[in-house]
């Protein structure tokens, strides 16, 4: 069980943005957005979007740092992946 983040690379709002995910279930994750202070809004169906700034925060508190590639391989592995056609 592990929370992944990527390298925030994502522009939006004036900033760049990273994705947290769990590899083992979204209790996990919730759990730990929970911990970090990563408000709930945040949450989009299989991720966490978090800013720049939280990145290095969200390392030390022990999310895992996988490149982008890696964060989507083991989010598909897991069964917790959200697909863009299946958002709506």
């Amino acid at each position: 069980m592990t929370v992944l983040i990527d390298r925030p690379a994502w522009p939006a709002h004036g900033t760049l943005w990273s994705h947290l995910v769990s590899d083992a279930s979204l209790q996990e994750l919730h759990a730990f957005a929970e911990n970090a202070g990563v408000p709930r809004r945040a949450f989009d169906l299989d991720h966490y979007d978090v800013p720049a700034e939280r990145y290095d925060e969200l390392v030390a508190l022990g999310a895992q740092q996988v490149s982008m590639r890696q964060l989507v391989e083991r989010l598909r592995s897991s069964g917790l992946r959200v697909r863009a056609v299946d958002r709506h």
